[in-house]
């Protein structure tokens, strides 16, 4: 087995609630500008021990989400080692195949890796993510009438191939990403997503 991963997803994006690409639509203004930060609650990738680190990425959609040229910035957990980042890295970019090889295929051109500090908290539905000086978002998700998390479940698209994903809305995102040649953002009230996840392959 090349990987096996457990988790959680914080995604924000600017996009209104819900974010139309999830179902592949186009999505609200022409392009989706999206943070999606991935936690490893256990988790091995060829042998090496990836546990409690994380990744974030950093997109550019530059129209319908399964057309795919996303342009992606990379930013692993800085107190991942330099053998749990490349093998962070291949995973996220198909080396390894799987559900995340397939997910991919969407980029276009993955303009930067780097490493920040990474801060990723998920109590009580309640998500907060700061990256650097990248990102900060707050998030929470909706819940129905019987007390329950609002959930999407067999979506055309998805950042966690197989797993439902919980609706939410983000009281803060901001992205501060030019120096990667994507756009900065500073926006309140728009869409969110969390999530659980296991990705093995």
């Amino acid at each position: 087995m090349a990987y096996s991963l457990e988790g959680s997803i914080l995604e924000v994006c600017n996009c209104d609630v819900l974010c139309p690409c999830w179902i592949g639509e186009d999505p609200d203004n022409g392009t989706c500008d999206a943070v999606v930060g991935y936690h490893f609650d256990k988790g091995t990738i060829n042998g090496t021990d990836v546990t409690g680190r994380s990744l974030v990425l950093l997109a550019h959609l530059p129209g319908n989400v399964l057309k795919g040229n996303w342009k992606v910035a990379m930013v692993v957990d800085d107190k991942a080692n330099e053998t749990q980042e490349k093998a962070l890295v291949d995973v996220w970019t198909g080396k390894l195949g799987g559900p995340l090889a397939d997910f991919s295929q969407l980029f276009g051109e993955v303009v930067a890796v780097q490493k920040a500090p990474i801060t990723y908290e998920l109590t009580e539905g309640k998500g907060t993510l700061k990256v650097g000086n990248f990102v900060e978002a707050e998030m929470q998700p909706y819940v129905g009438a019987t007390g329950k998390t609002t959930t999407l479940n067999e979506s055309i698209f998805s950042t966690i191939p197989g797993s439902p994903a919980w609706v939410s809305k983000a009281s803060i995102y901001k992205r501060n990403s030019s120096e990667f040649g994507l756009k900065d953002m500073d926006l309140q009230g728009k869409n969110a997503i969390q999530g659980s996840f296991r990705f093995e392959a």
